[in-house]
């Protein structure tokens, strides 16, 4: 028998549908140089991108992308390869 060997590992956490769209806001308010405030919709997505490291809270009920949010962005939102 053959033994199976995996040839890339996932090593990044699953983004939900609804976190992935409140990442790509981030995305597009960060454009503008601008923050997405709290008190939206997608506030408990905001507050689970930042504990992945993905978004950040620059001042209390403000929100915009990380470095490694925008690199996450272009890779699973936008499908770009990797640099």
């Amino acid at each position: 028998m053959t033994e199976l060997t995996p040839r890339a590992t996932w090593n990044e956490p699953y983004l939900e549908t609804c976190c992935r769209a409140a990442l790509h806001r981030l995305f597009l308010v960060g454009l503008e140089g601008g923050t997405r405030p709290s008190g939206v919709p997608d506030e408990a997505c905001l507050r689970r991108l930042c504990g992945m490291g993905l978004a950040e809270e620059p001042s209390p009920g403000r929100f915009r992308a990380t470095a490694a949010g925008l690199e996450r962005h272009g890779s699973e939102v936008l499908k770009r390869p990797a640099a």
